[in-house]
């Protein structure tokens, strides 16, 4: 029979950190202590700085996570706000800067998800070949604009006019370059790994260069055109988000598992209202209804034109099966804005859903992480670049009014008619001019002076 052991001391489930802090705490006691010293604040010091030693801070909880999460968004949603309408009324140029930076950073964060395996798969140029291909769009793109635009200044300029008038073809041949050199850099044994990038990176160029460039042009043709969609948009998220925690309770679409049935409509009646005010307020100011001219213009110098009819209110009546006499006067402009809210309301979204489809692909929760609590840029514009490309088309087709211009009645003269034809177009011009009194029949004399003789 064994003996038994004396003198073991087993752990038991009380002796834990608590008693090694009891036994601390005796020990200080046992020692001396100067006379007039806090000895009890001592053991009291003692006692919380063996409480930090051993114990460790507890993790956050999901509702503490949430709630910095939310004041982190709201923080830096107040942030884009203000950093907005002080680019917006500073001028267009530096609108056009904010859309350029957002192209650029969108086209990055969509192209890298796709594009980590080139990496690990030792392939080389395919993140050069992407960024070739989007400076040879956004040079063909913002070339076209800048043609259609600003013909009167391009065109007369003696270094900016052969670029001008060939610049599709050189647009073109800068693309056929990056085509060749992509089917020069095939590997064998990774044909369907870059045939893959080839055509995800021409699918980003059409979802985001391409649509960020009709962006631009409703810049060109009036800030309206871009603050009033891009502003539809944002209303309809904000009470997407409200009307959803408020009443939610049918789940719209699986992608989105958030998103009610409820939410969707609520905001949709929201936008309109909105929508109908805010162009009730920009239709007064000609700096967001004229089309720019001068792209040094701010809210300060503003613009001058002459307005669109669309802005001008004109009478309408009800039909006489209603039997009401009365006449209204409206501006076209708050008919259209009922599309422009529908479409923001119940079409645009489709575009987050789409990028919320890209992303479950790929598992990644957002795009990126440039904006704190945002996600990335894509994430917040997913749903803007189809709103500006509708806008644009909208715009072209139903409100747009085509009338000669002096860039596109000079477009014609060079391109169409020869040296001396335009020679005789000058002079004729000049004629006018002074029958009509705008300027002194000196200028028609230098003129004839300087052309020479009249052609036979």
């Amino acid at each position: 029979m064994a003996k038994p052991r004396r003198n073991i001391q087993f752990q038991h489930r009380g002796s834990n950190a608590h008693d090694v802090r009891r036994l601390s705490v005796s020990e200080v006691s046992e020692g001396p202590s100067e006379p007039g010293s806090p000895v009890k604040g001592g053991m009291n010091g003692k006692v919380e700085l063996s409480t930090e030693e051993l114990t460790e801070a507890p993790e956050p909880t999901e509702y503490e996570k949430k709630k910095q999460t939310f004041i982190t968004r709201t923080i830096w949603t107040f942030i884009m706000i203000a950093f907005f309408f002080v680019a917006m009324f500073s001028g267009h140029i530096y609108i056009i800067g904010i859309i350029t930076t957002i192209q650029i950073i969108s086209f990055k964060e969509v192209i890298a998800i796709a594009n980590v395996p080139s990496r690990a798969k030792g392939l080389r140029f395919t993140r050069s070949l992407n960024w070739y291909f989007l400076g040879t769009a956004m040079y063909y793109l913002y070339g076209e604009s800048v043609i259609y635009y600003f013909k009167h200044i391009v065109l007369v300029d003696k270094v900016l006019l052969p670029f001008a008038t060939h610049h599709r073809f050189i647009s073109f041949m800068l693309y056929t370059i990056g085509f060749v050199f992509f089917v020069g850099s095939l590997q064998k044994g990774h044909y369907r790994f870059q045939f893959t990038q080839f055509a995800w990176t021409h699918m980003a160029l059409y979802l985001i260069v391409v649509q960020a460039h009709f962006v631009m042009n409703n810049i060109f043709e009036g800030m309206i055109w871009f603050f009033l969609p891009a502003s539809l948009v944002i209303t309809n998220d904000i009470f997407a988000y409200i009307c959803g925690i408020a009443f939610g309770r049918t789940q719209l679409i699986k992608l989105s598992p958030k998103k009610t049935v409820e939410g969707f409509v609520g905001a949709w009646v929201f936008t309109v209202i909105f929508g109908i005010g805010m162009t009730n307020i920009l239709m007064r100011y000609s700096y967001f209804i004229c089309p720019v001219d001068d792209l040094g213009a701010n809210i300060f110098t503003g613009l001058t034109c002459t307005p669109n009819p669309v802005f001008i209110p004109q009478a309408y009546s009800l039909p006489a099966w209603t039997h009401i006499t009365r006449t209204f006067s409206v501006a076209p402009m708050q008919f259209h804005i009922l599309v422009f809210a529908t479409f923001a309301s119940l079409i645009a979204p489709f575009g987050g859903f789409f990028a919320s489809g890209l992303k479950r692909t790929f598992k990644v929760k957002d795009f990126g992480e440039s904006i704190p609590g945002h996600g990335g840029i894509t994430d917040r514009m997913d749903c803007q670049f189809i709103m500006g490309f509708f806008a644009f088309m909208y715009y072209q087709s139903f409100i747009a009014v085509y009338k000669a211009s002096v860039g596109g009645v000079m477009e014609m003269a060079i391109q169409g008619l020869s040296g001396e034809d335009q020679v005789e177009v000058v002079r004729g011009l000049a004629k006018y001019l002074v029958n009509q009194g705008v300027v002194a029949e000196g200028v028609l004399e230098c003129l004839n002076g300087e052309l020479g003789p009249r052609r036979r």
